[in-house]
């Protein structure tokens, strides 16, 4: 066997029957991470998958190191299950390594039949490796490495280090969510937060020109372009709310714009999340932000709607959310200066805690289904990034 990619998964080994799901979920977007690269063998044993890796490893680590379900990975050479063939992987491994320091060996064996206990092969590896290389001394404390050998029924694995992965469930494994994804900081990191819990999120933008231009469209595009790096291809609907806007702000009191608008918007994500057999809207709400972000204003909003709305952010402040927007690589896209048809229809005084029997009023001065349907109609459907 060539030198492999040892997967680890966290939270799917807690799985009870249903178990294989999550893994074989997990092994699909593994294989659509790496389809673009040269084919490899990828294998699944219990516990453990491994992909085969030919000179092309930091690319397959940088593509895994982006899947939700793996909690680390490790580079490791196979050994057959003989002690010599692993002190002599084992000292390969510590060769690598220019400049000699202090190391310990750590042996895990989860196949039993083998006929040495752990403590016994970290012994007997350490020795060989103290002569073999005598410049290095064992340090079994604080050690500088850690060669850790694994005994597993289809061999044995060598390695030093371990690369964190993204853990979570795999995307897809939890269902389909419906994401209301604006230009701003907010919704894609709210998307990533629900692609962890194993959520396979399809966009909608509310696109209102010539209110709103293309490069604001285009700026919603390579934020999804960013969240399929993390799944697989994400599918935006854009929708034509530019009638809807011009309605309110024409018939209704400016205070309920704000409330009024996201109701709306709510009531289209629903019919399109149902087109989509998607179960559930993701938002990037978070408590207390702005004006339509009050526990009140979201009673209002949600009273339109019957599937639940998940809120990732509720309770994150700004800055958590930047550093997150940061790190999945959204930030940089998401300050560009193009205002999405949110930020363009504020009012001077919104209303912070809407009375919803004073919203129900000042919505009869819409035809709700007149306008929902117009939108609808012009709405496009775009696919983006990575295929399924």
């Amino acid at each position: 066997m060539n030198t492999v990619l040892i997967i680890r998964y966290g939270e799917i080994s807690l799985k009870g029957k249903n178990r294989h799901q999550f893994e074989n979920r997990l092994l699909n977007n593994m294989r659509t991470a790496l389809r673009d690269l040269p084919k490899r063998k990828i294998q699944k044993t219990y516990g453990r998958i491994y992909v085969e890796v030919n000179g092309d490893a930091d690319s397959v680590i940088e593509r895994l190191k982006k899947v939700f379900g793996i909690h680390s990975l490790s580079l490791a050479e196979p050994a057959s299950l003989d002690l010599s063939q692993i002190q002599e992987t084992a000292l390969k491994q510590l060769e690598k390594i220019q400049t000699p320091g202090t190391f310990k060996v750590e042996t895990s064996r989860p196949y039993k039949k083998f006929p040495m206990k752990s403590p016994e092969v970290s012994r007997e590896v350490g020795g060989y490796l103290l002569e073999k290389l005598p410049q290095w001394k064992v340090d079994v404390h604080q050690p500088q490495t850690v060669i850790n050998v694994e005994i597993r029924e289809e061999g044995a694995f060598i390695y030093s280090g371990d690369i964190k992965g993204l853990g979570g469930l795999p995307v897809g494994s939890t269902g389909k969510a419906l994401l209301l994804i604006s230009g701003g900081i907010d919704s894609p990191v709210a998307g990533w937060l629900a692609m962890k819990r194993g959520v396979q999120p399809v966009g909608l933008y509310f696109h209102s020109p010539p209110f709103t231009s293309e490069r604001a469209l285009d700026k919603v595009k390579d934020l999804g372009r960013v969240l399929s790096i993390y799944g697989r291809q994400f599918r935006l609907y854009v929708n034509h709310f530019t009638e809807i806007q011009k309605t309110i702000r024409q018939e209704c009191p400016e205070e309920f714009y704000v409330t009024l608008m996201r109701r709306m918007m709510f009531r289209l994500a629903e019919i399109i999340a149902k087109e989509e057999k998607a179960l559930a809207l993701v938002t990037g709400e978070n408590l207390g932000q702005v004006a339509s972000q009050t526990l009140e204003s979201m009673a209002a909003i949600n009273e339109v709607t019957k599937l639940p709305v998940l809120r990732p952010l509720i309770t994150m402040d700004k800055l958590e959310i930047i550093d997150l927007a940061r790190k999945i690589g959204s930030y940089e896209i998401s300050i560009r200066p193009y205002e999405d048809c949110c930020t363009l229809f504020l009012p001077r005084y919104p209303a912070i805690k809407p009375n919803l029997a004073k919203v129900q009023k000042a919505e009869e001065a819409l035809d709700i289904s007149g306008l929902i349907k117009e939108s609808l109609v012009k709405t496009q459907v775009v696919d983006i990034g990575r295929m399924a």
